[in-house]
């Protein structure tokens, strides 16, 4: 673990990366190709701001990324990037708009305050991510892709088939660069179903 870490870590600090989560992004991006030049990204939980950065270099200087944390994010950011200090439980649809258009893209990172109770830790992952499908629902572009970290445990399946509900697919991610120990898994949905 402590190889993992360590490699990792040190790899981030040298690439100039914000924290070491860049290659959990980077890892299932290049698997799946979520993340294409142009588009609007949306990066929730994205303090420290790794994600932006990566983000922000896919997208390039024809797409836009709006960050949204409580945290401050304390990096330089390049131009085609703009970040808002909100709770996602409060900002409002308007707010997440991107250059007065839909994301293509909506990254989840977030993970609420965990207990060390793991069933509780899992209700709490479950609320935050039913939060972040939602917003899903009513502001992803049509086709778009939805990337939300989450837990194993009792309600991964169900939040897998909400999931389905709105996305034509539906995978499960364990990116290498996440420590072994840890429970974390990603789902990521693609291709937004078209709602009438």
């Amino acid at each position: 673990m402590k190889k993992i870490k360590d490699h990792y870590f040190h790899k981030a600090k040298k690439e100039g990366y914000a924290a070491r989560s860049v290659y959990k992004i980077e890892e299932i991006d290049n698997k799946h190709r979520i993340i294409l030049t142009g588009n609007k990204v949306l990066d929730l939980g994205c303090s420290p701001g790794s994600w932006l950065q990566y983000a922000s270099r896919k997208v390039g200087n024809s797409g836009h990324v709006l960050g949204i944390d409580m945290q401050p994010v304390k990096i330089s950011l390049p131009l085609n990037v703009k970040v808002i200090r909100a709770d996602i439980f409060e900002i409002t649809n308007e707010e997440l708009h991107i250059k007065a258009g839909k994301p293509d893209v909506i990254l989840s990172d977030m993970a609420p305050k965990t207990s060390g109770i793991r069933s509780t830790d899992a209700h709490r992952s479950f609320a935050l991510n039913k939060k972040v499908l939602n917003i899903a629902n009513e502001i992803l572009c049509a086709e778009g892709s939805l990337l939300v970290k989450t837990f194993q445990g009792i309600l991964l399946d169900e939040l897998c088939s909400e999931f389905r509900k709105l996305f034509a697919k539906v995978k499960l991610c364990k990116p290498k660069s996440s420590r072994s120990e840890s429970a974390e898994i990603f789902i990521l949905g693609t291709h937004k179903k078209i709602t009438i």
